[in-house]
């Protein structure tokens, strides 16, 4: 569900939001920053990109010269999906969660203290 600029997705355990953009087709997105937060408030973040996006950046820097004229790419807690789209990228974070992996491929960003007690 869309709460301003976030785009949220409930799940029993957990929620997801995503920063996808005003105005985004939410299946067109291959390119966000999202945040996991469990009912404790412990928080983690990533920036989820598809591969044709990566591979759109790095044609790019080929000719603006970044990260050695586009023959690399890195960000700090990246995770590369196959798919465009939110739902595409739930079903991801859902797996990650599920199988403990969103600790590795996900940066610790601390409680929400924001939550309600």
């Amino acid at each position: 569900m869309w709460d301003g600029p976030f785009y949220r997705v409930k799940r029993e355990d957990y929620e997801i939001c995503f920063l996808p953009g005003e105005g985004k087709d939410l299946e067109e997105v291959c390119n966000v920053d999202m945040w996991l937060t469990f009912p404790d408030g412990n928080r983690w973040s990533g920036t989820i990109f598809t591969l044709d996006e990566v591979q759109r950046l790095m044609d790019r820097w080929k000719d603006t010269g970044e990260c050695l004229d586009g023959t690399y790419f890195y960000c700090w807690d990246e995770l590369i999906v196959r798919h465009a789209g939110i739902s595409s990228m739930v079903r991801v974070i859902d797996d990650l969660v599920v199988t403990g992996d969103y600790e590795c491929a996900l940066r610790p960003i601390g409680p929400d203290d924001d939550l309600d007690d």
